[in-house]
């Protein structure tokens, strides 16, 4: 970890004639902007994934009236489609999971008040009046919900709510592409996977789960969910255009 914290020093360090006090808080944000663009082959790849499982639906719906009153014969059939024309199902799942480690490692750096036997310098960095290591309840301890390092989470969660009113109304206009994989009915046109319905329902709304996680979470730490959100809203607008 205290190679990490290095890292986050160094780049501090590097921005500090432009940034000033808040250099830490902009070596995080560019930090994500790195781990997004060295994640970004793999976000292409999801969205070809997910339009090629869209041009799959019309032969999978053409298995699910073949196969109707055989589930397991259609699983097996929609299973070896995906095989044939090369599609992951579990492909959109790929940039999230690589990006867990650099989430896990700023939770930590920001959450222990030592690095190898010594003090963590980064704790006292700020993003205007807010600590980077403190979290929300320190703000509204401190000097209240509109107090100096309140007010900060104030314009983090106006982001937040922004970005989230984004991808609402995207996840809207676009829903969300059925489950390759069903379960033949007797009237041979077959339902989608148990729980997508409800999944669809849900998923306009879970971007404002953010605003929790900002909440909770040391400010450090939220500002690589915030930018990270954001570049996903950005780059979901341009590939699944």
């Amino acid at each position: 970890m205290s190679v990490f914290a290095s890292l986050v020093e160094q780049l501090a360090d590097l921005l500090h004639p432009l940034f000033g006090a808040t250099a830490a808080a902009a070596a995080i944000v560019l930090f994500t902007a790195l781990v997004r663009l060295l994640v970004h082959p793999l976000s292409r790849a999801a969205a070809r994934g997910q339009k090629a499982r869209t041009a799959l639906q019309p032969r999978i719906a053409e298995l699910r009236r073949k196969h109707a009153k055989n589930p397991e014969r259609l699983q097996r059939a929609v299973l070896e489609l995906h095989t044939e024309e090369k599609v992951s199902p579990l492909s959109g799942l790929l940039p999230s999971l690589c990006q867990l480690p650099a989430f896990f490692l700023l939770y930590h750096l920001f959450s222990s008040s030592s690095i190898g036997g010594g003090g963590n310098g980064l704790l006292s960095h700020r993003l205007f009046a807010a600590p980077l290591g403190d979290r929300w309840t320190d703000a509204l301890a401190g000097g209240g919900m509109f107090g100096a390092a309140g007010l900060v989470y104030l314009g983090l969660f106006a982001v937040v709510a922004a970005v989230a009113s984004f991808n609402f109304v995207r996840a809207k206009r676009v829903p969300l592409p059925q489950a390759g994989i069903g379960i033949g009915t007797g009237t041979g046109t077959g339902e989608e996977v148990p729980g997508l319905g409800a999944l669809t329902k849900v998923m306009p709304f879970l971007s404002f789960f953010t605003l929790v996680t900002v909440a909770v979470v040391p400010l450090a730490v939220a500002l690589y969910v915030i930018t990270s959100t954001t570049w996903s809203a950005l780059e979901r607008a341009v590939l699944y255009r």
